[in-house]
């Protein structure tokens, strides 16, 4: 069995995206139970913020990788996209 290359780099970039979104979920989680523990975070909501953006940022990646370079990936599929 051939392997994909095209899909296995997809997949793989979609698992590193995951795998920054969870570090940064769980950086929040922290910061929200455990806030008065980290002194070198004196202003919280910021950091917060930044760790949301983070999330945000590898969230919109996976969105990218699903709506512009499908599975199953054809030349015709991808004019569709561009052309809305």
């Amino acid at each position: 069995m051939a392997v994909n290359l095209r899909n296995e780099l997809i997949k793989a970039s979609k698992i590193h995206f995951e795998a920054h979104i969870e570090k940064h979920r769980v950086n929040v989680e922290n910061l929200l139970q455990n806030s008065r523990g980290i002194g070198e975070h004196g202003d919280i909501m910021d950091t917060i913020e930044k760790e949301l953006e983070e999330i945000s940022k590898y969230h919109d990646l996976i969105e990218v990788l699903n709506k512009y370079f499908p599975k199953d990936y054809d030349a015709q599929t991808t004019k569709e996209l561009i052309n809305g």
